[in-house]
């Protein structure tokens, strides 16, 4: 794996994400559609005071998204490489999901903060065992 390469690809790709969104947000149809659930969505002036977190958030699961991507066999156990595969697919859900609602819709940083780190976990240990049952292709 080329570590500038994926930066880049991630860097890119982080771009285009938030084009792409922003378009989408701007379509009239779309942003008044938010507006019919008050409840449900934060006001504008508090998602904007938690978009940094949000970024982030998304950046780090593009990133994950990346080097999965990139990520050649590892000559190491399916347990290794299950649990491997597995944690990054739990860094993408805890940011793509979980911290992406926390930032649009009205829930507390307690119910994003346990959301995570169960996701985190739950996806690891769902990787291993599709590392165990699977088995890992090793390079000789």
């Amino acid at each position: 794996m080329n570590l500038w390469r994926i930066v880049l690809a991630a860097l890119g790709t982080f771009v285009t994400y938030f084009i792409i969104g922003g378009l989408w947000a701007s379509l009239p149809a779309f942003r008044h559609e938010f507006l019919r659930y008050p409840g449900v969505y934060r006001p504008t002036d508090s998602m904007k005071s938690v978009m940094p977190f949000g970024m982030l958030a998304m950046f780090l699961s593009i990133l994950a998204l990346t080097v999965l991507y990139a990520m050649p066999p590892a000559p190491a156990s399916g347990l290794i490489q299950g649990a491997r595969f597995g944690a990054l697919i739990g860094v993408f859900t805890a940011g793509a999901f979980v911290v992406h609602n926390y930032v649009n819709l009205q829930i507390g940083i307690r119910l994003t903060t346990e959301q995570a780190f169960v996701y985190l976990f739950q996806w690891t240990i769902i990787g291993m065992v599709i590392g165990v049952i699977y088995k890992p292709i090793v390079a000789h």
